[in-house]
């Protein structure tokens, strides 16, 4: 018996694994980066925000390291892609959680706008996951989570660029299972749904706003960051060993309704 217990507990092992983390400088990628780091994980935060990762580094106490991007700079993906390798090698995990909401309406939204949120919200992950595949598949071992949406299914006021986003994710994480998940490498998504972050900041600032989304889930409560924390290992480590192309609602219920 208590081998098996140690058999379980050792499933969700990410120590050893080196882990990759877009949107790493606030929010919900920042707070997965945290939960990698501490159990284990060497990480790697990548955001745009120099100041707030170098924050992050220190409350992490030095033992991971980050680089600081504008993934939004579709010229400079490949030359991020090089230097990240430079910290503690190759990645087994990679975490996509940077994302732009710019929140403007069908008929107002220009070219600009709508490409550069579909640039960081899905064509990143695609891409960037592209250049570490090789280095996955010469392991027979990876993973790679997205960040999905409650737009992923749901069509919200204001949101024509980060819907269509969004909902690409789906299919891209599909897709992307397809055609690499045979060698070893396993891709999902998280779904979030509402947590008090930056891009949500409009919802959480109106409190009736916010009370009404939390009444709208089958749980009855809005997201706390440390919801994020079971699904997120989950994902990245062999405990999924037999779940790809999959999409992780973690909304409270929110899209079950």
């Amino acid at each position: 018996m208590k081998a098996d217990a140690q058999d379980s507990k050792n499933l969700f092992d990410v120590r050893k694994k080196v882990a990759f983390v877009t949107g790493a400088s606030s929010g919900l990628g920042r707070h997965a980066a945290n939960v990698l780091a501490r159990s284990g994980a060497s990480v790697v935060g990548i955001a745009r925000r120099q100041e707030k990762l170098q924050d992050w580094v220190e409350e992490n106490e030095g033992k991971v390291a980050c680089e600081a991007h504008d993934l939004g700079d579709e010229t400079q993906l490949e030359r991020l892609a090089e230097k990240v390798l430079e910290h503690f090698g190759s990645p087994d995990i990679l975490v996509h959680a940077a994302g732009l909401n710019n929140r403007m309406h069908a008929d107002t939204i220009d070219r600009s706008q709508w490409n550069e949120t579909l640039w960081l919200n899905l064509s990143v992950p695609f891409f960037f996951s592209q250049h570490f595949v090789p280095f996955m598949k010469a392991k027979n071992w990876g993973r790679i989570v997205n960040f999905a949406s409650l737009q992923t299914f749901r069509a919200f006021p204001n949101g024509i660029s980060y819907g269509a986003s969004k909902g690409g994710i789906g299919q891209l994480t599909r897709s992307m299972a397809e055609a690499w998940s045979s060698s070893g490498i396993n891709i999902n998504a998280i779904g979030p749904g509402f947590f008090p972050t930056e891009l949500t900041e409009p919802v959480f600032s109106d409190p009736e706003r916010a009370e009404r989304n939390a009444k709208q889930t089958c749980i009855g409560r809005n997201g706390r960051y440390e919801d994020l924390d079971g699904p997120l290992l989950f994902l990245c480590s062999d405990a999924s060993a037999f779940v790809t192309g999959q999409i992780l609602m973690l909304d409270g219920g929110f899209t079950a309704k």
